[in-house]
């Protein structure tokens, strides 16, 4: 069984990074540059405190009548994510995901924030994972 800290340690470090104090726009055209559909939001003191996705900037741009170079990352960003560590199952991280309706999970080591893990990410290990299973038992 695949630990989480595998999935991790592939994807470190994660320099899709944004202050909570920048503007929607320049969020957007890191995104654009950086060719990720999602950022990590980190305070001045640089603490993980959420991440800004595009389909949080979607849904919420038409109902705010700013433009978005004057909102900030802060109003736009979802704080609430479901927590792994680096110890747990690629399984138990995907029953959080889908318990949680969420396609993002935060990833800490005791109480050190390490990243943030896409369903996307999990689900490419446990498919692997389960084509190794299914050549082994063809094999035999």
């Amino acid at each position: 069984m695949e630990k989480i800290a595998d999935v991790i340690n592939r994807k470190y470090p994660q320099f899709n990074t944004i202050r909570c104090s920048r503007s929607v726009s320049n969020a957007l055209f890191q995104m654009h540059c950086e060719n990720v559909d999602f950022l990590i939001v980190l305070d001045e003191a640089e603490t993980f405190v959420g991440i800004l996705t595009e389909h949080d900037v979607a849904s919420k741009v038409l109902f705010n009548e700013n433009g978005l170079d004057k909102i900030l990352v802060s109003e736009f960003m979802t704080s609430a994510l479901p927590v792994c560590t680096m110890d747990d199952s690629v399984e138990y991280a995907l029953q959080l995901l889908e318990n949680y309706n969420s396609k993002f999970i935060a990833v800490y080591d005791q109480f050190d924030f390490k990243g943030v893990l896409n369903m996307q990410d999990l689900v490419k290990v446990a498919l692997a994972r389960r084509q190794q299973m299914f050549d082994v038992v063809q094999q035999q």
